[in-house]
């Protein structure tokens, strides 16, 4: 198939399509919720709270009226989802019998084996205890020594990271957000309890991270494929296996605008490509109230659609999570996120929540260009999206004061005041 050049805009609109975010929210409700991460495949998540988790802020915008307790009650009640990886993420159940091959060959990665040839002793106990009296946490248990080189001060906090890494335990629920384990068996469906063959995990994995992503170069397919499946590969055998899902129609290739070398999508996904080049929003993306358009969404800083350098090849729009940055070294916020505003990146914010007064401070914004905030549109959009996200956390009042152009300020700072 001789590859087609498409625009970065229909490409941009295609990525955040996949991912619930264009139009806007077109899933609703714990059904909706569901249903959202199961077509998007993963979201990632991270402990920091300095405004909400990262994967509740991905979530939020995503699915309309989303709470977190319906999020913990999908994944930990129906047992829907389990959260795993080095990296850590959501996956929807029905994929654990794929990752358990990943999970079984963690076990011979270097360190790992060491470690179990070393504390042999001490991983029987730690999954004895849990087979006997889980679900247990790190605070369960006492330990019997530091660990250095290793997670954790206390050598069970290792051993049951390395239980659960290789898949003897499993996250049953979470205090806070420490993790309590229990044995597989009981929180695994038997349905899912089992281990894909290894030919059924190359064939899942190609193609999951294509949807997950939407369009891939063959470097970054490569990539994501070796770390599913802890094998080394270089780009030659990424072309060969690219070439292969190509021929047996399950991917195709592409080119896009502005950037170099092949990329792939899911043959499965041209038609809704076709239709977003030709200016129509695919029928079952059917948004639920108002576009991006007309109100804002913030993203999470982990978000697909813009991190990990993705936000300058698709944006055009610099932007670095800059947490573990020294404060002088920052060149925008601690907890900064960028605002999606229709199918642009325009302006990133920096907020906390201060959970004893129930009050979002806006400690910086930053626009794109200037010109936008100068433009009642987005300044409308900004106002409904910081009033639905001021109302998801909580908030009864918004602080803005650090704010330069004092219309949007003023503008922050009375969103909670009024309804439209």
């Amino acid at each position: 198939m001789k590859p087609r050049t498409l625009t970065n805009e229909t490409i941009r609109h295609f990525v955040l399509g996949r991912q619930g975010l264009w139009p806007v929210r077109r899933w609703s409700g714990p059904a909706g919720l569901d249903t959202a991460l199961h077509e998007i495949g993963s979201v990632q998540m991270d402990p920091l709270n300095e405004v909400a988790r990262a994967h509740h802020i991905a979530l939020w915008g995503r699915v309309d009226a989303y709470a977190p307790a319906d999020l913990e009650a999908l994944m930990y009640g129906q047992r829907r989802f389990f959260d795993y990886g080095g990296v850590l993420r959501i996956r929807p159940m029905a994929h654990l019998p794929y990752w358990r091959l990943h999970m079984a060959r963690r076990r011979d990665e270097p360190r790992w084996a060491a470690f179990r040839a070393e504390n042999g002793p001490l991983l029987r106990d730690v999954l004895r205890e849990v087979e006997t009296g889980g679900p247990l946490g790190n605070r369960d248990f006492t330990g019997t020594g530091p660990v250095t080189n290793y997670r954790g001060g206390k050598d069970t906090t290792v051993a049951l990271y390395y239980l659960w890494l290789t898949g003897e335990l499993m996250i049953d629920h979470r205090r806070g957000f420490d993790r309590v384990y229990d044995v597989r068996h009981r929180v695994a469906p038997p349905e899912h309890n089992r281990i894909s063959t290894v030919r059924d995990a190359e064939r899942f994995f190609a193609r999951s991270v294509l949807a997950h992503h939407g369009v891939m170069s063959e470097r970054a397919w490569k990539n994501a494929v070796a770390g599913a499946l802890l094998e080394r590969m270089d780009l030659a055998e990424a072309r060969r296996r690219l070439a292969g899902m190509e021929a047996e129609g399950f991917a195709a290739p592409v080119r896009v605008e502005g950037q170099r070398g092949l990329h792939y999508v899911l043959t499965d996904d041209l038609p809704t490509i076709e239709d977003i080049a030709t200016g129509t929003v695919p029928a079952a993306w059917t948004p639920v109230g108002v576009t991006t358009d007309d109100e804002v969404v913030f993203l999470s800083p982990l978000d697909i659609v813009s991190a990990s350098g993705r936000a300058a090849a698709l944006f055009d729009f610099e932007y670095l999570w800059e947490v573990y940055k020294p404060a002088h070294k920052r060149r925008w916020g601690y907890y900064t996120l960028p605002i999606l505003w229709g199918d642009r990146l325009v302006a990133r914010i920096d907020s906390k929540l201060d959970r004893e007064r129930n009050v979002l401070r806006i400690e910086g914004f930053w626009l794109e260009d200037d010109a936008t905030g100068n433009d009642p549109a987005f300044i409308a959009a900004l106002s409904r999206g910081l009033r639905r996200f001021a109302r998801f956390l909580g908030a009864v009042e918004v602080e803005a004061d650090t704010v330069g152009p004092s219309g949007i300020r003023r503008e922050l700072e009375r969103v909670v005041e009024r309804e439209d």
